[in-house]
C-alpha cells in the first residue's frame, strides 16, 4: 500500500503522476516511483523518502511519455528502500499493488524454479513475475492477469503496464480502493479521489472481482469471466481546494477549523427542525415498516472511529433502551460474535476502506446480520457492502490525525440515536424538537471554541516539557478523553492515556507527580460532581490541571492552572464542542515541536491491510 495514481492521454504523464503522489501524500508513505511508457520502451524512476527525492531523480533526466503510473509505498513486506519501491517490473510487465498478497512466498518459491529472478524483498513483485510467465506461455495481457489472479489469495488494487502494448493500462481490484476518472481525450486511475480533483470530478469506483482496460478514450471494466460490466460515472461533489490547506499551515489545523461547516453538512436534509423530526432515508430500507426488527447492535471500527463508537453506544442505549456491544474491528472475528437476523452491525469507518472493519462487515453479512454503515467516503468499500449507509459528508480529510471526520461520526450517531429513539417510542417529539434546535446550534457553537485556539496555544507550549500526559473524564465524555490522546500521541509523540475518572484510584493515579499534565474533561452535566472530587485526587498530588469545563465555572476555575470553557450544552452535544480544544492542544504541541503533523511517522491515513 498507499497511493497509487495512473494516467494514459494526450499530456506528458509525468507531472500528472507526481502531481498525483503529492495530492496521496496524506494516506502516509516511505518511498515512490513512477513508471513512464514511450517508444523506446519503459523508463522506471523509483527513490526511498518524500517525493522531493524522487522529483531531484526526475528533473535530471525526464521521462517522456503520454502513459504511465507512479506509487508512494507503505512498506508492509520488506524494509523501506528504493529496491522495494514500486513500480516493479519483470520483463515487459510493470506494476504496481496496493495490498497484501498472503501466499507471496509460495509463489516466489514457484516462480524461482521457473527460472525467475527477484530483486526485491516484496510481495507485490511476485505479480509481475506471475503475469509475465503466463504472457511467456502465449496468454494475451488480460489472460495472463486473470490467470494470476486465480493464483493469488489476498487483496490488491493493481494497475500494469505491458513494454509491448503501449496505450493501455490494466486494472484489477479486490479489497483495495481504485477509482477511475474520465477527462476529455484522458483517463485517470487512483486510489483516492483527491488525485483526480484537479482533472476531473466524473469518476467511476471499481468493485471487487472486476478487471479492466483504461485507454485514452475509454475504459471497458469486465468481471473475471470475462463478462462486460457496464456503470455509469458519477460527479464527485468536491472543489479542488478543499484538497489543498487554504492558507493553514497544516491541513489537520484547517480541517479542525472546518468543522462547524462539516457538522453543517452532515445535519443538512436530515435535521428538520420546522417538523422536529430526523430523516435517514437510507436507514429506512433496514426497517422492512416494523419499528424496530433487532434486539441488539454491534458497533465494530478502529481507532477513533472506535472512540465515536464508544459514544454511540451512550447515545443509542440512552436514547432507544436498545443493547450496543462495541468492538474494535481488528478483534472482533476473534472472538467469534454472535450475530444473526436479528442483530443490527454498524461499521465506523472514515475512509470506508478499513482492512479490519471491512472483513468484520464480510463476515456479519455471511451471518445474516443487517449493516448500517456510517463512513465519509461515498462509494466506499464498506458502504458498497452494507444493506445501507450513513455519510457524514464531512469531505475529504487529509492529515492522518482524524478530526472533522470524528466529529461528524459523532454527529451522525447522535441523529441516529434519536432517530432510533423516536422509531421505538422512547423519544416523544417534544423531546426530539428540543434536541434538533440544540444540534442545530452546535456549528455556531463550535466556530466559539475555535476563536480560542490562541488561548488553546499558550497552554500546548507550557506542556511541551511534559513526557506522558493523562486524560480524564467520565460518562458520555469518557471516549473523548481516550480520543485527545490518542491525538496527542499521533502527532507529537508525547506518551498520553485516557482513563475513565473513577478508574483512577484503581491504579492509574500511581502515574500522577508533581507537575503531570492532567486534561479534565468537566462539562456541567450528572457527572460534574464526580469529576471535581477527580480533579481533587490528582491536584493534591501535584498534578499540573487542564480543564475543560462550562463557561462561567467558577469551581473549576480555582482548581485548575488553566481553563477552556465550552458553551453551555446539554450531554448530548457535549462531545462535539469537547473535541476541539483537544484537538487544538495536541495540534500545538507536535507544531511547537516541529513534528510532521499531517504526515505523522509509522502512521497511514487508511489501514487498507490487516
Amino acid at each position: 500500500m498507499c497511493g497509487i495514481i495512473g494516467y494514459v492521454g494526450r499530456r506528458e504523464a509525468t507531472p500528472i503522476l507526481l502531481d498525483g503522489l503529492k495530492r496521496l501524500e496524506y494516506r502516509g508513505y516511505d518511498s515512490a516511483g513512477i513508471a513512464i511508457h514511450n517508444h523506446r520502451g519503459i523508463n522506471i524512476k523509483r527513490s526511498e523518502g518524500k517525493l522531493n527525492r524522487l522529483e531531484a531523480l526526475v528533473r535530471k533526466d525526464p521521462p517522456e511519455g503520454r502513459i504511465g503510473i507512479g506509487h508512494t509505498r507503505w512498506a508492509t513486506h520488506g524494509r523501506p528502500s528504493e529496491t522495494n519501491a514500486h513500480p516493479h517490473r519483470s520483463g515487459d510487465i510493470v506494476v504496481v499493488h496496493n495490498g497484501i498478497i498472503e501466499n507471496h512466498a509460495e509463489l516466489r518459491r514457484f516462480l524461482i524454479k521457473k527460472g525467475h529472478e527477484f530483486s526485491s524483498e516484496t510481495d507485490t513483485e511476485v505479480i509481475c513475475h506471475l503475469v509475465r510467465y503466463h504472457t511467456d506461455r502465449g496468454a494475451p495481457v488480460m489472460d495472463a492477469i486473470k490467470m494470476s489472479l486465480e493464483q493469488i489469495r489476498g487483496s490488491y488494487a493493481l494497475v500494469i503496464m505491458n513494454a509491448k502494448d503501449p496505450g493501455k493500462l490494466y486494472i484489477a481490484k479486490h479489497g483495495n480502493p481504485l477509482v477511475a476518472g474520465f477527462g476529455d481525450r484522458e483517463n485517470f486511475i487512483a486510489s483516492d479521489i483527491p488525485a483526480l480533483l484537479p482533472y476531473t470530478k466524473k469518476v467511476l469506483f471499481i468493485e471487487d472481482g472486476e478487471v479492466g482496460v483504461v485507454t485514452s478514450d475509454k475504459l471497458d471494466i469486465f468481471s473475471v469471466d470475462g463478462t462486460r460490466i457496464s456503470r455509469e460515472p458519477e460527479r464527485i461533489p468536491w472543489n479542488p481546494l478543499m484538497a489543498e490547506k487554504g492558507g493553514f499551515k497544516h491541513f489537520m489545523l484547517k480541517e479542525i477549523h472546518e468543522q462547524p461547516t462539516a457538522i453543517e453538512d452532515t445535519f443538512a436534509g436530515r435535521l428538520i427542525p420546522s417538523k422536529g423530526t430526523i430523516a435517514l432515508d437510507d436507514a429506512e430500507s433496514l426497517f422492512a415498516g416494523k419499528k424496530l426488527p433487532f434486539d441488539e447492535i454491534d458497533i465494530i471500527a478502529c481507532g477513533t472511529s472506535w472512540h465515536a463508537g464508544l459514544v454511540g453506544k451512550y447515545y443509542i442505549e440512552s436514547l432507544a433502551r436498545i443493547p450496543v456491544y462495541i468492538d474494535l474491528a481488528s478483534e472482533y472475528r476473534y472472538r467469534e460474535p454472535i450475530v444473526g437476523k436479528r442483530t443490527l452491525v454498524i461499521p465506523i469507518s472514515q475512509s470506508g476502506e478499513t482492512a479490519d472493519t471491512l472483513a468484520a462487515v464480510h463476515m456479519v453479512r455471511e451471518k445474516g446480520a443487517k449493516v448500517l454503515s456510517i463512513c465519509n467516503v461515498v462509494g466506499s468499500s464498506i458502504a458498497r457492502a452494507s444493506n445501507a449507509h450513513l455519510y457524514t459528508h464531512a469531505g475529504p480529510e487529509i492529515g492522518v490525525a482524524s478530526t472533522k471526520a470524528f466529529t461528524a461520526q459523532l454527529a451522525a450517531l447522535l441523529m441516529l440515536g434519536l432517530y432510533l429513539g423516536r422509531r421505538v417510542g422512547n423519544v416523544d417529539s417534544s423531546f426530539l424538537r428540543e434536541r434538533i434546535d440544540e444540534m442545530v446550534m452546535v456549528p455556531r457553537q463550535m466556530k466559539a471554541v475555535l476563536e480560542k485556539a490562541s488561548c488553546v496555544k499558550k497552554i500546548a507550549e507550557g506542556t511541551l516539557s511534559a513526557s506522558h500526559v493523562i486524560y480524564i473524564a467520565r460518562g458520555v465524555n469518557f471516549p473523548i478523553a481516550l480520543e485527545g490522546a490518542l491525538k496527542l500521541k499521533e502527532i507529537s509523540y508525547v506518551h498520553a492515556e485516557g482513563f475513565a475518572a473513577g478508574e483512577l484510584k484503581h491504579g492509574p493515579i500511581a502515574l500522577i507527580d508533581r507537575g503531570v499534565p492532567v486534561v479534565a474533561i468537566v462539562p456541567k452535566d450528572s457527572t460534574y460532581e464526580k469529576v471535581l472530587s477527580n480533579i481533587e485526587e490528582v491536584r493534591a498530588r501535584g498534578a499540573n490541571i487542564i480543564a475543560i469545563s462550562t463557561n462561567g465555572d467558577r469551581q473549576v476555575a480555582e482548581k485548575s492552572s488553566h481553563m477552556i470553557s465550552l458553551p453551555k450544552a446539554s450531554w448530548f452535544t457535549t462531545p462535539l464542542l469537547a473535541s476541539l480544544p483537544l484537538q487544538l492542544l495536541a495540534y500545538y504541541v507536535a507544531d511547537h515541536k516541529g513534528t510532521d503533523v499531517d504526515q505523522p511517522r509509522n502512521l497511514a491515513k487508511s489501514v487498507t491491510v490487516e
